[in-house]
């Protein structure tokens, strides 16, 4: 008699399962329009040594990216920092802590729970009062008894509308998007590794073109004393020598605390102290890359984590909206429980201590002050909001490969110039140079040329790490090609 009416039930909730699937919306990312070229304007095509690198359509983006500038040191710092900053560390952990929470929730709604437990109690009870005849007082009855108790319990509540189906997904989409958020966090750590490795050395590359520089002044102040001490010029041109010595050296102290604050940031990110920090590149070992790749807008969303998590949000946020929409409808849970019971062990093992029943509730909700209606519609804004963030994202995204391409695009306009302002500077220092040699003119109007020269080749270096760090920022905005597995 029991049984088609319980096949009859759960027929009727497998049914009302599958209606639960349409409680929400799709969850799809909004339709965006896919931009014909990145960039506003087209820059003209670039000839000769400044010309590279070459832009290269592509579908995928590239692994490994900074082996790209040909320097094994840099590949270690990037690999160290992987293994050893604090923060992706920490960033892994809580992502693996999700996931079992993940595992936990999914395990306790969707199968069963079953419980065994056990009971043994000794207590005083009050019983009826013994009636005495009057004038005695009534006296209370108590007894002493033990009761033992051991069953199996079961209890299983039937997901009849798909609550605690679209929980689960929310917070598998949720666990998603933690998961995007850590491969976009190792990508910015890689980012930041190159990007710090690149600026010391260009730091450093600029203190040694200013101690050159400063030597030189060095020499014409030593010459203008000897000149002075012989009378051959007046006093105030060894002053002036020594001015712009002193001026240009002053500058030396600000540099030094710029590499060394620029050293010590780079410590932390592989997860060192700062006193074990790294040495900088030579500049000269650095190589812009040869290629990279620009990712078609299709294939630049597949890439980007931070699109991946935006869209691992707007499913989440659907499956909040079918969450809510669940909780307007009935709920049904079924519990068992089978064990033995008795006044003492012998009892309760005999076979009249075998005790067992059976529940079952279903709960409707009627009245919630609003409150079911008023979160149901509270996640439909959260999912229209969830949309527009994921518009947000990737349209920030196209800005970022945009504001990158435009930039390595006019660093190599500007190094052709500076390159040539160089080139004629050296010509120049080295012809007065010879001149000087041949004791055609004084050796101070060789140096200010040599000077010059160094000026000039720091303005050139300026250009150079500006394209080695705009081809950086463009490989960090093409996306993760192959991040370590998570």
């Amino acid at each position: 008699m029991i049984r088609r009416p319980m096949r009859w039930l759960v027929v009727g909730a497998g049914l009302a399962s599958l209606a639960g699937c349409a409680f929400g919306p799709s969850g799809q990312p909004p339709t965006m329009p896919e931009p014909s070229r990145y960039a506003a304007s087209v820059s003209p095509p670039r000839q000769g040594p400044a010309a590279g690198p070459e832009l290269v359509t592509a579908r995928a983006p590239m692994a490994a990216w900074w082996t790209q500038f040909g320097t094994p040191a840099l590949d270690a710092l990037v690999t160290q920092a992987w293994a050893a900053n604090p923060d992706l560390a920490a960033a892994t952990h809580r992502l693996e802590a999700a996931r079992e929470l993940l595992r936990a929730q999914t395990g306790a709604t969707t199968l069963p729970s079953l419980d065994l437990g056990g009971q043994a109690v000794r207590q005083r009870a009050l019983g009826l009062p013994q009636q005495l005849p009057p004038p005695l007082p009534s006296l209370p009855q108590t007894s002493i008894y033990d009761t033992f108790v051991g069953q199996a319990q079961v209890r299983y509540t039937f997901d009849l509308f798909g609550s605690v189906r679209h929980r689960n997904r929310a917070l598998a989409d949720r666990v998603e998007q933690q998961a995007a958020r850590w491969r976009a966090a190792q990508a910015a750590l890689a980012a930041n590794v190159v990007s710090g490795a690149l600026t010391l050395s260009v730091l450093q590359a600029r203190m040694q073109v200013l101690e050159s520089i400063i030597d030189s002044l060095r020499q014409d102040e030593a010459q203008a004393v000897r000149q002075q001490a012989l009378g051959a010029v007046a006093q105030t041109a060894a002053w002036d020598a020594r001015r712009q010595a002193e001026s240009v050296a002053a500058q030396l102290p600000a540099l030094r605390a710029q590499v060394l604050a620029t050293r010590h940031a780079l410590a932390v990110l592989l997860g060192r102290t700062p006193d074990q920090a790294p040495v900088a590149i030579p500049f000269g070992q650095l190589h812009l890359p040869a290629r990279i790749p620009v990712l078609v807008p299709s294939a630049l969303l597949a890439s980007r984590a931070d699109v991946q998590a935006a869209q691992a949000a707007l499913e989440a946020a659907a499956q909040d909206v079918g969450a809510a929409t669940a909780d307007l409808f009935p709920s049904l849970t079924l519990s068992a429980a089978m064990g033995r019971a008795g006044y003492d062990w012998s009892s309760a093992l005999s076979p009249g201590g075998a005790i067992w029943s059976v529940a079952g509730g279903l709960t409707a909700p009627l009245f919630h002050g609003g409150a079911l209606r008023a979160q149901r519609r509270a996640s439909q804004q959260a999912y229209a909001a969830a949309e527009d963030d994921y518009r947000s994202t990737v349209l920030a995204a196209f800005r970022e490969v945009a504001d990158a391409l435009s930039s390595l695009e006019q660093a190599g306009a500007a190094q052709a110039g500076m390159d040539a302002a160089e080139q004629a500077a050296q010509r120049i220092a080295a012809d007065m140079g010879r001149r000087a040699e041949l004791g055609a003119m004084p050796a101070s109007s060789a140096r200010a040329a040599q000077r010059q020269a160094a000026l000039s080749s720091l303005d050139a270096l300026d250009v150079r790490v500006r394209r080695l760090l705009d081809a950086a920022r463009l490989f960090q905005a093409m996306g993760t090609g192959a991040p370590a597995a998570q």
